[in-house]
């Protein structure tokens, strides 16, 4: 249903520059073309090809995407967490007007946890279980503020701890982590991402193994925490409903591209991309038909050593025509307000087609 008249094969499309931040404020956080490729034995794996975003301080970006779309390997490129033997990584990273690509691990090192920090999505693994929380807290700290004794040191993580909630914090600091419950674990997780106050936190599914209860404190606190300290958060996650709840801008990955990108309520009320209608239609409307199905999208996400030609996301998609099959589409305009989309379709198509692909537009914002 694309342009009728196919195309060649060829390079993709020449698109727009990263679309400037809502807010008001410069970037602390801008990636430009990122591209992370590694080499397996059983070819080049194309993790993230072409990724661009910006988020100023005080912003939260929710980067959505099924598992395989380049979203945790974004992370880790931005913290600089990808091992340099096994991996190549180009485009560029600016944290803070400091370019992070090319840059020494050392440095690197300097600059994780202090100014930027990572919440991860199993707080069990990512604790060591053979130290107290209470200490690793404190470590943490202590590595970013060398002249600092331990007795501060405790004091600024119980500080932490009860600021994220945790009951009687001093008696907590010696607990190990198997003694904490799922949502105190990543409460204490929060804790220690935020001990050296950074301006930048990547948060990679903060919220999926707990029960729908702790997922709204946990994203509560989040917000709170981001309203004190100005914090520019990056949220990875495949739940539209958690990026509905809290994120201000939305990017939507497939095979390690951007498909679709704006504000939160342009992405969720009016998506211009198939693989967003997918995604949407894929999950509860409270203002829909409760008793309708939820449609599932068909196939599977590519092998991202084999990604198919053209738009990748053509083998899966029902609107799909010649051009898509051929030619890399780019991100080009999809309104105003800097929502942008990678799709053939003509605008006009997609506008009446959003609306039958997802009634009512799938989650509320």
């Amino acid at each position: 249903m694309d342009s009728p008249q196919a195309a060649p094969p060829g390079p993709p499309d020449t698109g727009p520059a990263v679309p400037e931040p809502r807010g008001g404020d410069d970037p602390y956080l801008r990636v430009d073309d990122l591209r992370v490729r590694f080499d397996t034995a059983d070819g080049v794996v194309r993790a993230v090809d072409g990724v661009s975003f910006a988020v100023p301080r005080g912003r939260t970006l929710g980067i959505v995407g099924e598992s395989g779309s380049g979203k945790s390997v974004t992370a880790l490129a931005v913290l600089g967490l990808h091992d340099p033997r096994r991996s190549t990584v180009t485009g560029g990273i600016a944290v803070g007007g400091r370019q992070l690509v090319g840059l020494a691990e050392e440095q690197v090192r300097r600059l994780r946890g202090r100014d930027l920090a990572m919440i991860f999505q199993d707080p069990l693994s990512a604790l060591h279980p053979y130290y107290s929380v209470g200490r690793q807290i404190a470590e943490a700290y202590r590595v970013h503020h060398p002249r600092t004794g331990r007795r501060a040191a405790r004091t600024r993580a119980v500080e932490m701890l009860d600021r994220v909630g945790i009951p009687q914090p001093a008696r907590r600091y010696d607990q190990y982590p198997h003694e904490f419950s799922g949502g105190m674990r990543q409460r204490a997780m929060i804790a220690m991402a935020l001990v050296n106050d950074p301006a930048l936190v990547i948060a990679d599914e903060p919220t999926t193994a707990l029960d729908v209860t702790v997922q709204a404190q946990i994203l509560d606190l989040l917000a709170d925490l981001q309203a004190e300290f100005r914090t520019a958060i990056v949220l990875i996650t495949h739940d539209l409903g958690v990026v509905a709840q809290v994120a201000d801008d939305v990017l939507v990955m497939y095979a390690g591209r951007v498909v679709e990108q704006g504000s939160a309520a342009q992405v969720l009320r009016r998506p211009q991309h198939p693989y967003t209608w997918g995604l949407l239609s894929s999950v509860p409307s409270l203002h829909g038909d409760p008793d309708a199905d939820l449609v599932p999208i068909p196939g599977n996400p590519p092998s991202l050593i084999d990604v198919p030609s053209g738009c990748a996301f053509h083998p899966r998609c029902r609107y799909a025509g010649d051009r898509s099959r051929t030619v890399v589409p780019a991100l080009g305009p999809a309104g105003a307000g800097g929502h942008l989309v990678a799709c053939h379709l003509p605008a006009d198509d997609r506008a009446a087609l959003s609306h039958q692909a997802v009634p009512g537009a799938g989650v509320s914002r």
